[in-house]
């Protein structure tokens, strides 16, 4: 498609600033809250991380689609961002096994994308004010109703999307014959959690993200899993709930992201909205267990509170990210339980944090021994 083809589109925020862009050919118009990844590769898997749903992505690195789309790179069933904002965008691409170009991929699930604007302006607002709501459209000559459609679109804060993404109804992952059987309660759950817990010995059964203990117990899994997922983690009330069943009872449990957040929540530990939060492939952490740092894979906008955590007399901090100080990783002092604020499967990103995988299997393994 040819520059001088291509329809105006612009990006407005809640405060009112405008950017203003070209449509990459899919007009419409997209709402949700802005927020910025950057990562310099993996585009793909971003877009289709369920933890991503009802946000538009604004993407650091300047060219993007430049390698295509390739269909076993994905981590949910389609593409979960509301809207894409880049700086140049590939129409063609160069890959050897790529399955198609990103503009055909995004028609197919009529996604709203808008390129040349100014993203390194964009990224700095953003991060000098915060993650906030934003629409994004090719409805440039109509700001005055755009402002009216943004202001009716709640705020991230409070908002529940776990049921927006999460499985209707139970399935497996895994070889049934395989050594441990893991329950895991899907908030957003990536299929990379699932190929990680697979390939160490796991069957996995996947619930709803509104099963209740019962439900997950009454398949006798050897451990449980909380995964990542979209939105605020205080509105997950049942999730919650199962958690502190898991807890109290001394199983097995391991919470990614979202999940890391529900068990800081059913520990009487606080969360709260962070400024602008952290996405990225590149992202520090120290392991204050092994004095070990960590380049990781990062996707949130909530954090559990540090004060809480340090004044808990059952839970220890086992990491923190090195730019803000914030908790990474916690365990119970008492109980077989622990989680991480990122991503250890990445996809995208470093495998550097792949070992809690390893970690979780040899909880689940020694307390299935204690029990036969």
């Amino acid at each position: 498609m040819k520059y001088q083809q291509r329809k105006k589109a612009l990006v407005l925020l809640a405060d009112g600033t405008i950017f203003y862009g070209k449509s990459i050919g899919i007009e419409g118009t997209a709402t949700g809250e802005i927020c910025f990844n950057t990562g310099m590769t993996g585009y793909q898997e971003i877009f289709t991380d369920p933890s991503y749903y009802g946000q538009i992505m604004v993407t650091a690195n300047a060219h993007i689609g430049n390698y295509g789309v390739n269909d076993r790179e994905v981590e949910s069933d389609g593409i979960k961002i509301s809207g894409l904002v880049v700086r140049n965008f590939s129409f063609e691409h160069s890959r050897v096994d790529s399955d198609g170009n990103l503009k055909d991929w995004f028609e197919k699930h009529n996604l709203v994308a808008i390129s040349d604007v100014d993203t390194r302006a964009l990224v700095s607002y953003i991060r000098d004010n915060g993650a906030m709501n934003a629409i994004i459209s090719t409805e440039v000559d109509n700001i005055d109703a755009l402002k009216v459609q943004l202001a009716e679109v709640p705020s991230m804060e409070g908002l529940e999307l776990a049921s927006k993404v999460s499985t209707k109804e139970p399935y497996f992952v895994g070889d049934e014959n395989a050594e441990f059987k893991i329950a895991a309660l899907d908030i957003g759950i990536k299929k990379n959690i699932l190929r990680n817990l697979a390939k160490r010995g796991a069957y996995i059964k996947v619930y709803p993200y509104n099963a209740s203990f019962e439900d997950l117990h009454a398949w006798n899994p050897d451990g449980y899993f909380i995964s990542n997922g979209p939105g605020d983690p205080e509105p997950l009330h049942e999730a919650q709930e199962v958690a502190k069943e898991i807890i109290k009872r001394d199983l097995p449990l391991f919470g990614i992201c979202l999940g890391h957040q529900v068990i800081a929540l059913a520990n009487g530990i606080s969360t709260y909205k962070m400024h602008n939060g952290h996405r990225g492939i590149n992202h520090p952490v120290k392991n204050l267990l092994t004095g070990k740092g960590e380049i990781t894979s990062q996707n949130h906008g909530f954090a559990i509170n540090r004060e809480d955590t340090e004044s808990h007399p059952d839970v220890e901090i086992t990491h923190v990210h090195l730019n803000d100080q914030t908790v990474a990783g916690i365990r119970m002092k008492n109980k077989n339980c622990f989680s991480v604020q990122y991503h250890p499967e990445a996809s995208p990103g470093p495998h550097d944090a792949e070992y809690l995988f390893d970690q979780f299997i040899e909880n689940v393994k020694n307390a299935k021994a204690v029990v036969s």
